[in-house]
């Protein structure tokens, strides 16, 4: 029978959070992009959490931006609150959360996409990796892709396809005893797909997340919860969006506690759990686990946070963060209405948990294309990881990469030095997660450099580099760096004497008074003061943008540890620059523990740098590999 056939350049299976950040970045390149989803109402869906960024999260959508991609736009359009964190903290770890209007947030990115030149969006379910076998560099047979098929047997060809298929696979939701194969919010699952997977030689694991139920705001009492407002002045993530666009009105939201009885509860019914009565057997995520498992990891906590908050302007659902469950329906109400505030809520939807088909991201080279075939790339939960930003950002890099592979033009690589992207991702094709990987501010050992602050200084380059940001924005760049560097300059050859109104400003700032002069870049130095604070005895300062003070003031403060990190950055990059042949064969290279053969082979990592954060790879490993690669002078470029 006859059955469609088209041809693209790129085919994107999957319009979450990844697959519209792949499909952007490719059509937005000049490929013929098509993006297929089980439904138009899932186009970046937020199934979960109602909030874009966080804790290491934000440092994500940032760099996203600086990259060329939508999500920090979208979030700064569609957000009810928003929120600096640990703001009293260090800058490594300052951090934007917005809360978004769900809704909203969906429906731009939907009108963003179907919008898109060089992109089409189209309602079907992907059956099948269409490939063929090809001649490797070595001599052997590898597979690359052509196309894909769906469920209709409609063909469409291409030369690079990205999985973004998120919690899709082969998804089942589970609560209590009640258990259904669907996606996420009741949508359609993709129960075809994997088997295709598996028959291409990939390794397909299961893993689980989950989501708490949803309470109707009439419901709730609001006067037993502790308030939560958001920032008086809004800072946007997106460095294009004019700051001043975003001070509006903000929601609030509500903090309140779990408490003995509601342990109790949980403890009295753990027989009932899916998680320990053997009917979940996938595994969870470790930094966000549900509730009953708090209980039992946690014993010794008396009470765990729970936040109330807003799906929406438009909706009196309110998301209770914190409170992830699949326990029973019947336990699930006596949990709620054990918390203050929460004793008459009515329960709008269920807690679920959600188990789903990913691969070993192992497979992968870091610019997310598979090792064993040429063209097929991989981003977001697909790869084992959890979360919307993670997400995102390995969907702006496998979109970038398919695209630039099409056009014949080498991958774009973000290392660990970089930026919080290229620490995600190193991760997830390095070190074999055994569970949903999550960001976090600590795994990036240069997060003095990586700041959120200065992604665009960090990448912005690059995004031109590639095609993805305009000359008009990175001139804008430029001109932000030499003004910044300028500022320090001056603020270093300014001093100050010991004149009254200057050690009057001191001692009401609770600094010590001047004996003898002082440069302006020494008193930003000193712990309690600040670049921004010193304003009223530096009557030559120009009058600079709030990012450009911010800049001044975090260069200077920090100057040693920054200089520091910096060396060790270039110690880094010697290793990383160091690369391994592709078709070295390391069973032939004596001195090398078995353990080590086995994961280099295995991963077949890039560099030196990467082979050196397998674990299992010894420093004696590297060093036999080192004198290996250098006494034989094999060429090669690496993955």
């Amino acid at each position: 029978m006859p059955v469609v056939e088209e041809k693209y350049d790129v085919v994107v299976v999957g319009a979450g959070h990844a697959g519209c950040e792949a499909a952007l970045a490719s059509a937005r390149l000049g490929l013929k992009t098509i993006c297929f989803t089980v439904s138009k109402d899932s186009i970046a869906m937020m199934p979960c959490n109602p909030n874009i960024g966080g804790s290491s999260k934000g440092h994500l959508v940032r760099e996203i931006d600086a990259l060329g991609g939508e999500m920090g736009k979208n979030i700064d359009a569609t957000f009810i609150q928003s929120k600096m964190l640990n703001s009293s903290k260090g800058p490594a770890v300052h951090s934007l959360r917005a809360q978004a209007d769900k809704q909203d947030y969906s429906r731009r990115m939907r009108w963003v996409m179907e919008n898109q030149e060089n992109l089409v969006v189209r309602q079907a379910e992907v059956a099948e990796i269409m490939t063929e076998d090809v001649p490797s560099e070595d001599s052997s047979v590898m597979k690359k892709v052509t196309g894909v098929k769906t469920v209709s047997g409609a063909t469409y060809m291409a030369n690079a396809v990205v999985l973004c298929t998120g919690v899709y696979l082969k998804s089942r939701c589970i609560y209590g005893e009640t258990s259904y194969f669907t996606g996420p919010n009741g949508l359609m699952a993709a129960n075809h797909l994997t088997d295709s997977l598996l028959s291409l030689g990939i390794t397909v694991r299961r893993f689980k997340t989950g989501t708490p139920a949803r309470v109707d705001k009439r419901t709730v009492d609001f006067s037993k919860m502790t308030e939560q407002f958001g920032d008086e002045r809004v800072v946007p993530f997106s460095f294009e969006t004019d700051p001043e666009s975003v001070q509006k009105d903000q929601v609030s939201c509500w903090l309140t506690y779990t408490n003995e009885q509601t342990h109790e509860i949980i403890r009295e019914n753990l027989d009932r759990s899916p998680l320990y009565s053997g009917k979940i057997h996938a595994t969870g995520p470790r930094y966000c686990p549900s509730i009953e498992d708090k209980v039992v990891r946690f014993a010794d906590k008396d009470r765990h946070q729970i936040f109330v908050e807003p799906e929406g302007n438009y909706t009196n659902e309110m998301y209770l963060g914190g409170f992830s469950s699949s326990m029973p329906e019947d336990v699930q109400y006596a949990m709620i209405h054990s918390v203050p505030g929460l004793e008459h809520a009515m329960v709008i939807r269920n807690a679920y948990a959600i188990e789903y088909d990913c691969i070993d991201a192992t497979e992968l080279k870091s610019s997310l294309e598979f090792k064993n075939i040429y063209g097929l790339f991989s981003g977001g939960q697909i790869n084992g990881s959890s979360g919307y930003e993670e997400a995102a950002s390995q969907g702006l890099v496998a979109g970038i990469n398919a695209a630039l592979e099409v056009k014949g033009e080498d991958p774009m690589i973000i290392d660990r030095s970089e930026g919080y992207i290229g620490v995600l991702i190193d991760d997830l094709v390095t070190k074999e997660t055994e569970e949903p990987y999550r960001m976090m501010t600590s795994r990036a050992e240069y997060r003095l450099l990586l700041r959120q602050d200065n992604a665009d200084q960090r990448l912005t380059h690059i995004g031109y580099k590639i095609g993805l940001i305009s000359e008009e924005r990175m001139q804008h760049v430029l001109d932000k760096v030499a003004t910044i560097e300028t500022e320090i300059d001056r603020v270093k050859a300014t001093n100050v004497g010991t004149k009254k109104e200057v050690n009057d400003l001191l001692e009401s700032l609770g600094s010590t008074p001047l004996v003898n002069g002082s440069s302006l870049a020494e008193l930003v130095r000193r712990p309690e003061l600040s670049y921004q604070a010193l304003e009223s005895i530096d009557p030559e300062r120009p009058e600079l943008p709030d990012e450009v003070s911010e800049q001044v003031n975090i260069s200077l403060k920090y100057e040693g540890y920054i200089e520091r990190q910096m060396r060790q950055v270039a110690h880094f990059k010697k290793l990383e620059n160091k690369l391994i042949p592709d078709g070295i064969n390391y069973e032939s290279i004596g001195g090398l523990r078995i353990e080590a053969v086995q994961k280099l082979s295995a991963i077949r990592p890039r560099s030196i740098g990467q082979a050196s954060r397998i674990s299992g790879v010894s420093p004696a490993d590297i060093s036999v590999l080192l004198v290996y690669i250098e006494g034989n002078l094999i060429p090669g470029k690496g993955n």
